[in-house]
């Protein structure tokens, strides 16, 4: 019966050019449950959500809340309804202060209608102590670490009051310490009377935090099930429709020493990372793993020149020792790097999959100094092609692919530029169980065609699916190194939280 739910959609459809999102898709969220909502890229989850928040118009169906037909023409709308949406891409404003943030456009105003900042910081306070954090009302949100950051766009959405909270991947962001803190709010929150809506690809916190789990495949609810009585690997079948096969990843390869690709010395940025010395083989994936702050991304955007370091080298196959000072001298030197921020870093979401090809390879495409378009079409279908990349044609922009095929068009960019060395921070990050083993198995591949592939991650059963070599990096330094067959989820969290003793 309807009055079961607190929030229901019924048959709603939803279109774009070239692509059905959603197909009368129907589900009802009970008061005061954990509702998962999972599918891999593509599924429609993104816009099932978009449509609860007044976003996106539906084609057709209809959003029942507390028993009450509604119609939402504007998020702020939802929000008044009392449906609050955080989104996996953050919106907060950095030159202001965490309280402001959290209060933006609904700051408490005294008795003549000015704005009561004591009040503020109070209640921002208030939030602070519940989520058992060290934050101040008044520090600036730039900062904040990433993870953070992450954290206040969810007690920015908590404070608007929200009978249905909808969380969208997050745990992103998160450290492991951070994302448990989340878990017992959101146990708080329910025992509270609110109802969360969580979407995520890790279904271990899936199986950990919800009640229920709803399955979308190609726009369509393929079914909902109680999470007490199913498993990740039934989920899973549900998702991708087929078994998932791991017989082609093989990780740990021995290397030659000989065959050394990159390597770099006594590298330092002044209080973010010390001393930094490793190197990477032909062949080999090295996945760099720690904790929140612990520097891996910093030190990645050093050595390709995003970021000056203050210290070392970096050689690419045995050349001489340099240090990049721009992204172009890593290019140069054979190095290409995919950031953990694909979509503000990496990409171009409004151009064209061909367009954003001809950003990392505009040397290879117009060798003269004219636009050879006919080389940019070639080059782009070969590597679409070779990566599996779904788009209804090279012309789409890319904004309208999933985010699994967004990070494809991203690698094939930069594979495109035949680098020697591939340095890929959080590569499956936001990304589903099916398109996540695919990036996996391409990883793999480049390696054994004679690359070296540097992986930073903060996801362990990845780690220890790919890696031939695990560097742990805890404040800004290597503390151990393990081999794929030393490696174990204890072993590297001993170094990772700093129980481990260092090591070579």
């Amino acid at each position: 019966m309807d009055d079961q739910f607190i929030l229901k959609v019924t048959n709603i459809s939803k279109a774009y050019p070239g692509v059905q999102a959603l197909k009368t898709v129907t589900l009802g969220v009970r008061p005061a449950e954990i509702l998962a909502l999972v599918g891999e890229n593509g599924a429609g989850k993104s816009t099932l959500i978009q449509v609860l928040a007044g976003a996106v118009q539906p084609d057709e169906g209809a959003i029942m809340l507390d028993g009450k037909e509604v119609r939402f023409n504007h998020p702020h709308e939802a929000e008044a309804a009392g449906i609050s949406v955080v989104y996996q891409e953050l919106s907060l404003v950095n030159n202001l202060s965490i309280a402001e943030n959290i209060f933006a456009g609904r700051q408490p105003r005294g008795a003549v209608g000015l704005m009561d900042v004591g009040a503020m910081q109070r209640a921002a306070q208030a939030m602070f102590d519940q989520f058992e954090v060290g934050f101040r009302p008044n520090d600036r949100v730039s900062m904040l670490s990433l993870g953070n950051q992450q954290l206040v766009e969810i007690m920015k959405a908590m404070s608007r009051q929200a009978k249905v909270l909808v969380l969208d991947e997050p745990t992103s962001s998160l450290s492991l310490s951070e994302a448990n803190l989340l878990f017992a709010r959101l146990r708080q929150l329910k025992q509270q009377g609110i109802t969360i809506v969580y979407v995520s690809h890790h279904l271990e916190e899936v199986m950990a935090i919800t009640d229920r789990v709803a399955v979308l495949r190609d726009g369509e609810l393929v079914g909902v099930v109680n999470t007490a009585d199913t498993n990740e690997h039934q989920i899973v079948g549900m998702m991708v429709g087929r078994e998932l096969d791991d017989a082609n990843l093989v990780a740990g390869a021995d290397v030659k020493k000989d065959s050394e690709r990159l390597r770099v010395e006594g590298f330092s940025r002044k209080g973010v990372f010390e001393n930094v010395t490793f190197s990477a083989y032909a062949g080999e994936v090295v996945t760099f793993f720690g904790l929140v702050g612990a520097g891996r991304t910093e030190l990645a955007r050093c050595i390709v020149g995003m970021d000056v370091a203050t210290a070392g080298t970096v050689s690419v196959k045995g050349g001489a020792p340099t240090r990049p000072s721009h992204p172009a001298d890593a290019m140069h030197l054979g190095l290409a790097y995919l950031s953990e921020d694909r979509k503000r870093e990496g990409l171009y979401l409004d151009k064209t999959v061909k367009e954003n090809f001809l950003v990392t390879n505009l040397r290879r495409v117009a060798p003269s100094g004219w636009l050879q378009w006919d080389a940019v079409q070639k080059l782009t279908r070969h590597y679409v092609h070779a990566l599996d990349v779904k788009t209804p044609s090279l012309d789409q922009r890319l904004r309208n692919l999933s985010g699994g095929n967004q990070q494809k068009v991203l690698l094939g960019m930069w594979l495109a530029t035949e680098p020697d060395v591939l340095i890929v921070d959080e590569p499956t990050r936001g990304i589903d169980v099916g398109t996540k083993q695919e990036i996996h198995r391409i990883l793999r591949h480049l390696a054994s065609q004679g690359k070296a592939i540097v992986v930073i991650s903060s996801d362990l059963p990845e780690t220890l699916a790919i890696s031939d070599r695990i560097i742990i990096m805890r404040k800004g330094q290597i503390v151990g190194t393990l081999s794929h067959r030393e490696a174990s989820q204890e072993r590297i969290m001993q170094f990772a939280a700093g129980v481990a003793q260092k090591e070579a």
